[in-house]
Parts: structure tokens; sequence; C-alpha cells
């Protein structure tokens, strides 16, 4: 047999916290068995290029990043203040779109792109911005750094209408023209646009044609009344697109009746349509008009996942109008998400590793839906962290990442 490119001795595997030898061959895990130390039939056994004494780390699947704009990064000494609600936000950031070029795109988004990488991202999402003012520059520079960061990080591109498409003539042609260029996904803002019904038929139909899944921004208040989510699960079925269907934000639902919500998520479970929750961005801009009984500004996430709803959580946004904070670390949100949702018992704890990596694996409709399993790829982490609780909890920077099997960090 093929010696080993890697042998990584004794981390605990975070999900089930047992010692396990992880071996690595031809960018794949070769086998995860249990037990410990040097004289272990598995060491023994097995040679390889490369040995690890891994026992004071705790070993994930690679992170992936399900939500976030590369091209709206790092903006905020370019905001003239503080965006006061959502609507303001937009406003803020349309103006600063006529000062970009492509290399300011390019700069902002591989200084995120390089910091989620060392965190131990290995696949992400972005919503790339389509308007006729941008026109397809972020296109074209998400392209090229899709291109460059091959071998590091997997980046899926979404053809984004932040302005909406009825409100910006040509907008519609820009994104089927996107979807030409290889999108990975359409999609969708309908609370930014004329008619929420018009925009998401418009972009089912457009997804529908190119055989590609669907990803929204959706029902982002905290208006109860704001039900869009339910247009979503009709065309969902409408267009046979189950399992292929994400909604980002879906707070208003998070405003709604407990009795309305659970009604509404066991109708999104049953269209497999899954949720990413961005509590970073939600937190913030929502309930500013609440002068008591503030609102958590939050998707319901246990309604959701109690239904059998597959929810994952992103970054949405690092250091701009919408979000003046941030790190581009995935395990930062998941803490967040674990004190504003209630999450805090060791089961949720693994919950929350897998809303970053197998479940979102998932809902990018990509691979390593498994974790860490023979013949999975070899994209995994590993943090300097006794257990999942204190990699939920502590977070720690020092992370030894691999992506299909060669060490990057």
């Amino acid at each position: 047999m093929k010696q080993l490119d890697w042998l990584l001795r004794d981390c605990l595997n975070a999900a089930t916290g047992e010692r396990v030898q992880i071996g690595i061959r031809d960018g794949k895990i070769a086998f995860m068995e249990a037990g410990a130390g040097e004289g272990s039939t598995v060491s023994a056994s097995h040679k390889a290029d490369n040995e690890l004494d891994a026992s004071e780390y705790t070993a994930m699947p690679g992170l992936i990043e399900t939500h976030i704009h590369l091209d709206k990064a790092f903006l905020t000494e370019r905001m003239p203040g503080e965006a006061a609600d959502l609507k303001e936000a937009i406003s803020m950031t349309a103006e600063l779109k006529s000062g970009y070029s492509p290399e300011d795109i390019l700069s902002r988004s591989r200084k995120l792109l390089d910091r989620a990488s060392r965190f131990g991202v290995t696949r992400m999402r972005t919503q790339v911005e389509i308007d006729p003012v941008l026109r397809l520059m972020s296109w074209h520079s998400a392209v090229e750094l899709k291109k460059e960061y091959e071998g590091k990080l997997d980046l899926q591109l979404v053809a984004f209408p932040q302005e909406g498409i009825f409100w910006q003539p040509g907008t519609a042609q820009l994104l089927e023209e996107a979807a030409r260029e290889g999108a990975d996904a359409i999609g969708g803002v309908p609370y930014n646009d004329r008619d929420s019904l018009e925009h998401l038929e418009y972009v089912f139909r457009l997804a529908e044609s190119f055989g590609l899944p669907v990803d929204l921004h959706l029902d982002f208040s905290d208006d109860p009344e704001q039900l869009a989510i339910l247009d979503v699960i009709s065309l969902t079925k409408k267009y046979g697109l189950q399992g292929r269907v994400a909604v980002g934000h879906l707070t208003s639902l998070g405003s709604a009746e407990l009795d309305t919500a659970k009604r509404i998520a066991a109708e999104m479970a049953e269209a497999d349509i899954h949720v990413f929750t961005l509590p970073a961005t939600d937190l913030y801009l929502n309930g500013r008009q609440d002068t008591c009984r503030i609102r958590r500004g939050l998707t319901p996430v246990r309604a959701l996942l109690d239904a059998g709803v597959n929810v994952c959580f992103g970054s949405n946004n690092v250091r701009n109008a919408f979000t003046p904070f941030g790190t581009g670390d995935p395990l930062d949100i998941a803490l967040l998400l674990a004190q504003t949702a209630h999450m805090g018992s060791a089961r949720e704890a693994r919950l929350l590793a897998d809303m970053c990596t197998t479940n979102a694996a998932r809902a990018l409709g990509s691979r390593g839906t498994k974790g860490l399993f023979p013949g999975e790829p070899a994209d995994l982490v590993l943090v300097k962290a006794d257990g999942i609780l204190d990699v939920i909890y502590d977070r720690p920077r020092e992370r030894l990442v691999w992506k299909s099997g060669e060490r990057i960090y």
C-alpha cells in the first residue's frame, strides 16, 4: 500500500471527544481510527512522509463560511457615519460604489480571504454584487479570486442584485451574463425591489434555466408581517428546487408569534430550505425601533432546528455599514450564536461545529457532508484546544490547516 502523506497522531475528534489517528493520502482521509500513543497499532502499521504529534489539538473538518460579502469588506473608514438601520446601510454603501476599482475590490477581498483561510476556512460562498453601477466589476474580480485561491479555499460565487432587479434597469441582463459565465448560485433580495414576488419569480426562473441553486437575502426586519418566506416555500416546490434553496437573515420570523414560526418552520423543513442565520449583522441592525421589550433580531433558531430545518450561520459582513466589526473567523460567530440563541450545552457546542462544517457542506451542495471520515476530502483544521467546548468558547488562534491533503498553515 502506498505510504501516507500525513499521519496525525493522538488528536481529539471534535465530534466524539475520543483520541484518534488520522491518515491522509492523495488528498483524502485514508483512515481515522480510535487509539492513542506512539505504540498504537495504527502508528506501528502505517508509514507516512510526515507525522505530527497532535495530542494538544482537536480535529475538525475544514470550516465553511456560508454567507459573506467580500466586495463590501473593510469599508468602515470610508463611511460618513454609523448606519441607523438597514435602509441607511444599503444607501451609504451604494454611494461608495462609484469609488470602487478592480484593484480596490481585490485588495479588500484578499485581506478577508487570507484571514479566513488562516482561521481554517476551506470553503466559502460569497455574495457578488451586480448592478448598473458596478456592472460586472465585482463579478470579474470574484472570478479572478476563485482561481487565485484554488488549493487554499473553494470559493462559490452568488450572482447577487443588492440594489434590486426591476428598480435597476439592466440588472436582469447582467445577472444572466454572470450565470452564463459560471455563477454557482443565483441570489436575490426581494425586500429591496419594487415587488417582492416579481423579484422572487425572476430569480427562481433564472436559477431553473441554468440548473443553479438559489441563495436569498430574505425577510430582514423586525416586522412579523414580512413573510416572503411563504412565497419562497411555494416557489421551491413549484420549481422542484427542494434542497437547493437557502435563505439568509429571515429575522422577521423571529418576531412572529411562536405558533406561526413553528408552522412555517415545519413547511420549510418539508421543502428542505436551508437557513443561514447572520447574527453579527442581524443583532446589530435589528431592534433599533423598539423602546422596550427589544427584540433579539434573530431568526428563531431553536424553532427551526426543532422542526428539522438545516440551520447554518455566516459572518455576512466584516467592517462596513452593515457590520462595523468582525474577524472572518466562523468560530467567533459560533460563540455569538451560542450566547444569543441560548445554545449553551456540550451537545449544542457540537451542533454549532456542525453548522459551520458538515451541515454547511450540505447547504452548499458540496462534498464533505460526512466530516472526518475515510474517503472524504482531507480538508481539516486542528485547533489547539482540549475538546469542542474549548474550541467554541475560547476560539484559540493556534490552528493547523490542511486543504485537499496539503498543509497550508
